[in-house]
């Protein structure tokens, strides 16, 4: 039994007391009180006397004379004769007190609140129950005048009196229970059929406890989600779910014992439920359960509170894992599973335990070589057998062919993306160059052979080579922004930039301010030169190492106003922020970074429109 909440009621009361401690006019003049107060209404109307009785017996009669601004759904005393009744007491003596206490306040809201201010959904009381200290929810039903948790009418709307607003209603608002909202709620209809639809299903009874096995935490699926997974199972209505699995997936709703609300969930909560098994939380933009066959429900409502527990609406209904479920899927995994050309990409994603992301229901873009692809990968990098690689390289290989959500190839433009893979100089997502000049080809090393193959669980665009881990020439050699520097960096065969620029260890990592093709026009001008080969080889050289950092992988949100940079071979330069990043050489030029952090295993890339120079020796 619930003990008297005297907290809430001394603070009600101490409100009240301050409120008219308080409120004397702007003159000092006397206290001005209500006249005609919610508490004068129900004691000047015979046939809210019992109503009045219960304020009385509480003491919320003097909260209600107050100058604080409730709304107050309020009973007749037919109403009030039939809750006795139907609860088998016969007068307000045997209720008790903290009982008849949270009833009233179930009728209360804060504020004053008119009969067209009220929407279908669910609004907080100012009652709480024993299943939590959070208030006890009220479902709202506006489709045909106003009903609250489907039991009492309003009758009466905005009578007005001076500390707030009073609905005559045709039904005392118990306490209600986890069932209570879900016969309320049209949303759960189909959920109230299911639990219903077997004469042997106890779950009514057990979900209206009050003790063990309660409070109950249930995670309802709500009229479409059962639709979607009558479809789903290839089943043509609820009546042709067996008992004992139906039974089964019920239960697989439910938590016993605990009151679990939004906010008490955490990423990766591992939640038991009643005499079923199990599932998994998954915290992000939206709350997500995922089930034991890995598909994936999002909580679409939650904190539904009820005396005896709290509910959360899915938008899926969950399955545990049951012989008797037959799920046809056609994930990416079964996409690969299914091709006998992509048995090198089964055997990776094997190895790397991926083939469980790629189940899931969550939604990827995966570049998918074949099995050409993965032989010329291995040779090229001197490994027999993908049993060679190790396990965390090549998951981060593969993860270089994914992508988050959906993208169809039409949805591709020449530019850079990130992909899913983390390696060497950063913890920031690899760059993946794209370019839709001719067809889709990523990294210059990969070409889409075949677009759009969807998926249950996203896209799959096949491709011709496996898309290695970029090294920062990478992206200096796929990008043709770069053509120009690229050649410069190759002009003399003493010149060894591109060997060092692919190193992984010291003086690695590289921060790279790579000047465009048209930045190195404009300095031919400037210089007054025809041609890149009219620039000497001592100047060509010290103006290329100007240009790298070494030692570090100075991303965008490293840098800062006035920032010295010493360069590779000693030069500084300085960075200046401000709309744009700009970057002032030893010559007073200025540079703008146009692109920031191309992301490379061994370092960053940032493009400049200007060449920088550094100060003639």
């Amino acid at each position: 039994m619930k003990t008297i909440k005297f907290t809430k009621i001394a603070l009600l009361a101490f409100l009240t007391f301050g409120l008219f401690a308080c409120s004397d006019d702007d003159d000092g003049g006397d206290v001005i009180t209500p006249s005609n107060t919610i508490a004068d209404f129900v004691a000047g109307n015979p046939d809210y006397s019992s109503l009045g009785a219960a304020l009385e017996v509480t003491g919320l009669d003097a909260t209600l004379d107050g100058t604080a601004n409730f709304t107050v759904f309020a009973p007749n005393n037919a109403a009030f004769n039939s809750f006795l009744s139907t609860n088998g007491f016969n007068s307000f003596d045997e209720v008790p007190e903290d009982v008849l206490t949270e009833i009233l306040l179930n009728h209360v809201q804060e504020g004053e609140i008119m009969s067209n201010a009220l929407s279908t959904g669910y609004i907080e009381s100012m009652a709480t129950g024993m299943a939590s200290d959070q208030p006890l929810s009220l479902y709202i039903n506006t489709d045909d005048g106003v009903t609250i948790n489907g039991v009492s009418s309003v009758t009466t709307a905005d009578v007005e009196v001076d500390n707030g607003i009073i609905h005559a209603v045709d039904a005392v608002i118990g306490l209600p229970d986890v069932t209570t909202f879900a016969t309320a709620d049209p949303n759960f209809d189909i959920l109230v059929q299911a639990l219903t639809a077997d004469e042997s299903f106890t779950f009514v009874e057990t979900l209206m406890m009050s003790e063990d096995p309660a409070p109950f935490t249930v995670f309802a699926p709500t009229n479409t989600a059962f639709a979607n997974v009558l479809a789903e199972l290839e089943l043509a209505g609820l009546g042709d779910v067996p008992a004992d699995l139906l039974s089964s997936i019920l239960s697989y709703h439910v938590v016993t014992g605990a009151n679990v609300r939004a906010e008490d969930l955490t990423d990766q909560m591992m939640v038991e439920t009643f005499e079923t098994g199990s599932f998994t939380i998954n915290l992000g933009e939206n709350v997500t359960i995922t089930d034991e066959n890995g598909r994936t429900a999002k909580i679409v409502a939650t904190n539904v509170q009820a005396n005896n527990g709290v509910i959360h609406a899915l938008d899926t209904v969950m399955l545990p894992e049951n012989d008797a479920i037959e799920i046809e899927t056609n994930t990416i995994a079964d996409f690969v599973a299914g091709n006998e050309d992509y048995s090198s990409l089964l055997a990776a994603l094997e190895a790397t335990g991926l083939t469980s992301t790629f189940t899931g229901t969550d939604i990827y873009t995966v570049f998918a070589p074949n099995n050409a692809a993965f032989t010329a990968f291995l040779n090229d990098n001197g490994f027999n057998s993908l049993d060679e690689v190790p396990e965390a390289l090549l998951t981060q290989v593969l993860l270089n062919h994914v992508q988050m959500g959906e993208i169809m190839s039409t949805d591709l433009t020449t530019g850079y993306i990130p992909s899913m893979a983390v390696w060497g100089a950063s913890e920031e997502p690899l760059s993946m160059y794209i370019n839709t000049d001719d067809s889709v080809m990523i990294n210059g090393v990969a070409s889409v052979t075949s677009a759009d193959i969807e998926a249950d669980n996203g896209i799959i665009h096949a491709v011709d080579a496996v898309i290695g881990l970029p090294n920062i020439t990478t992206f200096a050699t796929a990008d043709p922004n770069f053509d120009i520097l690229v050649q410069a960096l190759t002009r003399e065969e003493s010149f060894t930039y591109v060997e060092t620029l692919m190193m992984s260890e010291d003086p690695a990592p590289f921060t790279v301010f790579a000047p465009t093709n048209d930045a190195f026009v404009a300095l031919l001008d400037e210089l007054e030169l025809g041609a890149l080969g009219d620039i000497p080889t001592e100047t060509l050289e010290a103006t290329l190492a100007y240009h790298v950092v070494a030692g570090a992988n100075v991303r965008s949100g490293d840098l800062t106003d006035d920032m010295d940079v010493t360069t590779l071979e000693g030069g500084d330069f300085t960075v200046n922020l401000g709309d744009n990043v700009t970057i002032t050489d030893e010559n007073e030029r200025t540079a703008t970074v146009i692109a920031a952090d191309v992301q490379a295993t061994n370092g960053v890339i940032h493009a400049l429109d200007t060449v920088l120079l550094p100060a003639a020796e």
